[in-house]
C-alpha cells in the first residue's frame, strides 16, 4: 500500500490543555487564567467548537470550562492521562489501509485526528471536504480492537469524500438539475454503511464484533428492520427527485435517518455486504462511489438472495432507479482497486 495514499497526523493540544488543568488540580495549585486561556485557543477545541456550532448545538468556553474543571473529570484524570499516552504511540496505518481497501485506488487519506476531552462521548468527522479532521473521544474503555474499529470509520468517511470531491466537479454532475442531484447527495449518506462495512474488514464480520453487548444487540435489531426502513427512505428520496421535499425541509428529514447508528448506517451496510457477497468488492466501490448506480445494482442482487434464501427483501422502486440515473453515464468514478 503506498503511503502517498493516506497521511494522518495526530493533535494533542486540546487535551493537554485539559491536562494541564487537571494536573494543577491534582496539586491543589490554583487553576490560573494562562492555563484556560492556552487551553481555549488550542487548535484541537477551536475547531471542535466550531463543529458544534455548525450543527445548531454551540457552547461557550465558560460552559466549556465547568466541565473541565469539575469534580467527576477530575475523578478519571489518571485513566484519561493513561489512554492519551497510549492513543500517541498508535500505529494509524492498519487502520487507514483497512479504510482503502473499500475505496478506488484515486482516493486518498490526509487528516488531523484530533484525541479530546469533552463531555459528549462520541466520535466524528468535520470538514471532510476542505480540512479533515477526524475528532475522538478519549475513552478510556476503548479496547485496541474498537480504537482500530474507530479510526477505520472515521478514515473511511475522509477517503470517501475524497472520491465525492471528484465527483461533483465532472461536468455531468454539475449539468444535472438541482432536485436529482440533491437526491443523488443523499444517496452518498449510505458511505455511513459502507464504513461500517470498511471498518469491520470485510461481510463475514459483524461490524460490532469488538462491541460492548449492548450495542451489538442495538445492532442487530435495527437491522431488522430493514424492510420497513428501505421503503421509508425510497419515499424519501423520491420526494427530493420530484422536488417536493428540499431545502431545510429536505435537510431535516433527511438528517432523521442517522439517529444513533440509524438506516444511513443499517440499510447501507446491509445492501454493500449482499452486493459483495453476489457481485464481489468492485461492485460494491463502483455503487457506491457512482451512487445512481446503488440502489439498481442492489436490486439485482436482493432478487437472487430473496429466491436462494427463500425470503422476502425489500427494494427500490423502478421510478426511482430511473430518475436518479437521467442523463448519467454508467459511471463517473473508475472504480479499480488494489
Amino acid at each position: 500500500m503506498p503511503t502517498r495514499r493516506f497521511s494522518v497526523t495526530l493533535v494533542t493540544d486540546e487535551a493537554e490543555g485539559v491536562f494541564d488543568i487537571l494536573l494543577r488540580r491534582m496539586e491543589n495549585l490554583k487553576v490560573n487564567p494562562k492555563d484556560c486561556e492556552a487551553l481555549l485557543k488550542s487548535d484541537g477545541y477551536q475547531r471542535l467548537k466550531k463543529r458544534e456550532a455548525s450543527l445548531g448545538s454551540p457552547f461557550t468556553d465558560d460552559e466549556f470550562m465547568q466541565f473541565v474543571l469539575s469534580d467527576d473529570l477530575l475523578e478519571k484524570a489518571y485513566d484519561l492521562l493513561e489512554t492519551l499516552d497510549h492513543w500517541k504511540s498508535a500505529d494509524f496505518s492498519k487502520a487507514a489501509i483497512r479504510a482503502l481497501a473499500y475505496l478506488p485506488e484515486q482516493a486518498f487519506i490526509t487528516a488531523r485526528i484530533y484525541p479530546v476531552i469533552k463531555p459528549k462521548q462520541n466520535s466524528f468527522g468535520f470538514e471532510l471536504e476542505t480540512d479533515p479532521a477526524v475528532f475522538l473521544y478519549l475513552n478510556p474503555d476503548l479496547n485496541a480492537a474498537r480504537f482500530e474499529n474507530t479510526i477505520a470509520h472515521e478514515l473511511h468517511h475522509v477517503g470517501y469524500a475524497s472520491i465525492e470531491r471528484k465527483l461533483q466537479e465532472s461536468e455531468k454532475w454539475k449539468a444535472l438539475p438541482d432536485a436529482q442531484r440533491m437526491a443523488l447527495e443523499w444517496l452518498t449518506a449510505f458511505g455511513e454503511g459502507l464504513a461500517m462495512l470498511a471498518a469491520a474488514g470485510g461481510p463475514d464480520v459483524h461490524p460490532h464484533s469488538a462491541s460492548k453487548a449492548q450495542d451489538r444487540k442495538r445492532w442487530d435489531a435495527d437491522v431488522a428492520n430493514f424492510n420497513d426502513d428501505l421503503p421509508q427512505l425510497n419515499r424519501f428520496f423520491k420526494a427530493v427527485l420530484s422536488g417536493r421535499l428540499h431545502g431545510d425541509a429536505a435537510m431535516k428529514a433527511g438528517f432523521e435517518f442517522f439517529g444513533l447508528q440509524g438506516p444511513w448506517y443499517t440499510v447501507g451496510w446491509q445492501m454493500a455486504v449482499l452486493i459483495e457477497k453476489y457481485a464481489g468488492k468492485e461492485h460494491v466501490i463502483e455503487s457506491f462511489c457512482n451512487p445512481w448506480k446503488l440502489p439498481v445494482t442492489y436490486n439485482e442482487v436482493a432478487q437472487q438472495h430473496a429466491r436462494e434464501a427463500g425470503i422476502s427483501l425489500a427494494v427500490w422502486s423502478d421510478s426511482l432507479v430511473t430518475g436518479l440515473a437521467s442523463g448519467l453515464p454508467e459511471k463517473i468514478i473508475s472504480t479499480e482497486i488494489r
